[in-house]
């Protein structure tokens, strides 16, 4: 496969490794991007490497290949086999040393890729170290002199799921009957770890059996028709909760008892509640197009609100950067300080079924608390040019605005609590618009007024 500047930073994108399998990727590609990362850790002091991977037909063969490149660059590689990122996460801040997740997270069967992390869950990202990786995979990657690194493998699951269990104890909860929606990912091999043993909950699940090829629908739950089974489920199942999570299982999206989804911006709003009564005062990080219901909540507790950029390698430097106890996405990615600042999806779950099972009131009563305002969700509008399309919309809405900022995209705030978002993909032709209202028919006439303008 002939790698040239420009199909290198097709596949190492802002804060991952993703590619198609054969076209983009393969075996010498991974192998090198191994020994580059290698030689970046080594430079840094590491002496290994933890691998994992996912459920997906060619994660052995690469992460294998990748661990090849690596043991050639003079570190051992510890492989823990079949995980969940965040089980990834987990065995990078329980040894000590940097890891490689081999996962495409929610893409369909025929990607693949890599997430880069430091010793303790520390972030990979462009300015971190995959430009120097990428640069590499152009230029070749320098040999190593020196003896190669060896192999060994550990089973981190159980130990995974008791750090867990510990960090939020759901031992004394209500009986709380659960759907599980794994998409065939991996949280099929991870929830029956982690919540099996807790007596009070029994798991209802769908679609647990692990394949790749995601035979029953994407493992994808922001896309809301990969819900549609789980809402289902959850109805004729008699369910007090649904969980879905996606391919990797490091994000986890909840539906009520009646079927309904509830806004990630909601559990953000509740997970930094039950932080900040561990923590009063603490630090609570949000992405630009999480809700403004989370920021307020986090000020009226006492507690400081930090808005970012939207990727988790910008939450994970303010995490780091703050010593945040807590930081939530609206795409569903919950970071906690105690679990290495990375994200996890498992413990956000588990903190939901916290706060569901100590009182009893059922699921969509206790979203209700943290949804205060309507909102777009994110709608996608291909473009020739987004930043001349962003422009327009900027020009239509100038005399209205109450504050425009640039921190990722455009953010343009208007009066009564209103404010929409518009952002360029990094990797298509592609406008991201979220758009937040006080009522639903405010959020339906800014949507039909900015899709008019971005849409022509």
């Amino acid at each position: 496969m002939a790698r040239t500047a420009e199909s290198v930073q097709a596949v190492v994108k802002a804060y991952d490794v993703r590619g198609i399998v054969g076209e983009q990727i393969d075996a010498d590609f991974v192998r090198d991007t191994g020994a580059s990362f290698a030689r970046l850790m080594r430079a840094e002091g590491a002496d290994r490497i933890v691998v994992g991977y996912d459920m997906r037909d060619s994660s052995p063969t690469l992460a294998a290949a990748f661990a090849e490149g690596v043991r050639a660059q003079g570190l051992d590689v510890v492989n823990i086999g079949l995980a969940s990122t965040d089980q990834l996460y987990f065995a990078s801040g329980r040894l000590g040393c940097p890891g490689a997740m081999f996962t495409a997270s929610h893409n369909p069967a025929r990607y693949n890729g890599i997430k880069l992390c430091r010793a303790h869950a520390l972030p990979v990202g462009q300015d971190t170290g995959l430009a120097t990786i990428a640069a590499e995979l152009v230029d070749g990657v320098p040999a190593y002199d020196g003896t190669p690194g060896s192999s060994s493998a550990e089973n981190l699951l159980e130990a995974y799921a008791e750090f867990l269990r510990d960090l939020v104890d759901v031992s004394a909860v209500r009986p709380l009957k659960i759907a599980v929606d794994a998409g065939n990912g991996m949280g099929g091999y991870t929830v029956p770890a982690v919540l099996g043993p807790v007596e009070a909950l029994t798991i209802a699940p769908l679609f647990f059996e692990l394949d790749g090829s995601f035979p029953n629908h994407e493992a994808n739950p922001l896309d809301p028709k990969n819900l549609v089974d789980l809402q289902r489920f959850v109805r004729e199942s008699g369910a007090d909760i649904g969980l879905a999570f996606d391919g990797d299982a490091d994000r986890c999206f909840v539906v009520d008892e009646r079927g309904e989804p509830v806004s990630p911006s909601a559990i953000t709003a509740l997970v930094a509640e039950r932080e900040l009564a561990k923590e009063p005062g603490a630090t609570v990080i949000h992405n630009l197009i999480t809700s403004q219901a989370v920021p307020k909540l986090v000020t009226e507790l006492g507690g400081t609100p930090v808005r970012t950029r939207v990727g988790h390698s910008f939450i994970k430097q303010q995490m780091a950067a703050t010593g945040a106890i807590f930081g939530g996405e609206h795409s569903a990615h919950y970071y906690f300080r105690d679990f290495w600042g990375a994200d996890s999806g498992m413990l956000a779950a588990l903190h939901v079924l916290a706060a569901l099972g100590e009182k009893d009131r059922p699921m969509s009563e206790l979203a209700s608390t943290y949804n205060t305002f309507a909102a777009s969700g994110e709608i996608n509008s291909t473009v020739a040019d987004a930043q001349e399309r962003a422009a327009a919309v900027l020009a239509a809405f100038e005399s209205r605005a109450v504050e425009v900022d640039r921190l990722d995209g455009l953010t343009v705030r208007l009066a009564d609590d209103a404010w929409f978002n518009l952002r360029a993909s990094n990797t298509e032709p592609l406008l991201r618009l979220n758009v937040e209202a006080r009522a639903p028919q405010e959020v339906d006439a800014l949507v039909t007024e900015i899709l008019g303008i971005v849409r022509n």
